[in-house]
């Protein structure tokens, strides 16, 4: 549990948010039913290992925060994914009724990726040692998330298409419940479109020629967007998606945002190990855009 300011709101929920759902908690130490709520929601945050992230905000201390989620009374809880509020209840609820809450969301324990530190670090830390790795440890547990994850990640960093297809093939069922697996989705629907196009600068050139006359033609910048990212171009890709952000947040059922954040699922590195007590550096590009698409997304 965490106690969630305006100074690391964005830190703490809307960045945490990305790799794992945050349950805000809007309280006041004069609530009574906040005191009977508060304990079932951390007791239940114990329970479920890691399955969700519990912060608290004082009404009182954080009325702007408040605002911006239009609070009307305490307790009230909002669920965040992905930088968006999904869902949310207010009241003091039985811890049953917290955990059914909490089950419509979540996904099931056995398919939350491996902790980041059980992982071995290869001894041999090149590109074909890392792919037999992977494939080894995809072939040993078929249900690994994370491994087939990475696996099917690096075959389409090598441009190895056809291999990628088939070791993601028995995942596809997974690909609604999965966020990396929506993610790979996405990168593997960008390759698809941006293969119908034999001479790339042309037809980067004729996207843009369209875009001039008319800024609002979200197809063609989505289309130019999926084209950035088949060729591994994701700033550019994330460019684009924003555009469309900015003038319509919801078009065509949300596209834009949830392709964004595949890219920012896609391109985050590995967690880099440090001494006891120290914060793994951020990729810059990453913190970035997140940040970017915060601003957007809340404004």
């Amino acid at each position: 549990m965490i106690d969630v300011t305006i100074a690391n709101f964005e830190e703490e929920v809307i960045t945490a948010s990305m790799t794992i759902p945050v349950l805000i908690d809007f309280w006041a130490p004069w609530c009574g039913p906040c005191k009977s709520l508060g304990p079932i929601l951390e007791k239940v945050e114990v329970a479920y290992g890691g399955r969700f992230k519990l912060v608290k905000i004082d009404s009182d201390q954080e009325q702007q925060l408040g605002a911006a989620f239009g609070i009307k009374s305490i307790p009230t809880c909002i669920l965040m994914v992905n930088g968006q509020p999904v869902d949310g209840f207010q009241g003091a609820l039985p811890e049953g009724k917290v955990k059914e809450f909490l089950d419509k969301h979540l996904p099931p324990a056995e398919e939350l990726p491996p902790p980041e530190e059980a992982k071995p670090e290869p001894e041999d830390t090149s590109p074909a040692a890392v792919l037999e790795k992977l494939k080894a440890a995809v072939a040993n547990d078929p249900s690994n998330d994370g491994a087939l994850f990475d696996y099917v990640r690096r075959l389409l960093q090598h441009g190895q298409l056809d291999h990628a297809k088939a070791a993601f093939a028995p995942a596809l069922p997974k690909v609604p419940l999965v966020r990396k697996f929506e993610a790979l989705q996405h990168w593997f629907n960008a390759i698809e479109s941006g293969a119908g196009h034999a001479d790339v600068a042309a037809a980067k050139a004729g996207f843009d020629a369209k875009l001039l006359t008319n800024k609002r033609d979200f197809e063609t910048r989505y289309a130019l967007a999926q084209l950035h990212m088949s060729q591994l171009q994701w700033v550019a890709a994330m460019d684009e998606l924003l555009e469309i952000l900015m003038r319509d947040k919801s078009w065509n059922e949300e596209l834009a945002r949830k392709t964004f954040v595949s890219i920012l699922e896609i391109i985050e590195p590995p967690k880099v190990k440090v001494a006891d007590g120290q914060i793994p550096p951020n990729d810059p590009v990453v913190a970035t855009y997140r940040r970017r698409l915060s601003s957007v997304v809340l404004s």
